[in-house]
């Protein structure tokens, strides 16, 4: 079903560690920006200030290997131009 609508199923082959660099890259400043700075009094306090965080990263925080733009404006741009 993938395929049949264009979508490649794995970038580099099954196994291979830059199939989820880009995972790892998000995660890694996921903790080192928001998570290790912050002591959280419970669950909730916690997700809510990720959920700010990932705002933050998706929408205002400046990405270099999207030249600069945020990943929202990013996706935004691909689906017109694909459109």
């Amino acid at each position: 079903m993938l395929r049949a609508r264009g979508v490649a199923v794995s970038m580099d082959g099954k196994g291979r560690c830059l199939d989820n660099i880009f995972v790892e890259r998000l995660w890694r400043s996921v903790k080192y920006e928001e998570v290790y700075l912050h002591a959280y009094n419970d669950a909730l306090e916690a997700r809510q200030s990720i959920g700010r965080y990932f705002d933050f990263y998706d929408e205002r925080r400046a990405h270099q290997a999207l030249g600069y733009q945020t990943p929202g404006a990013f996706y935004r741009s691909q689906r017109k131009a694909a459109a």
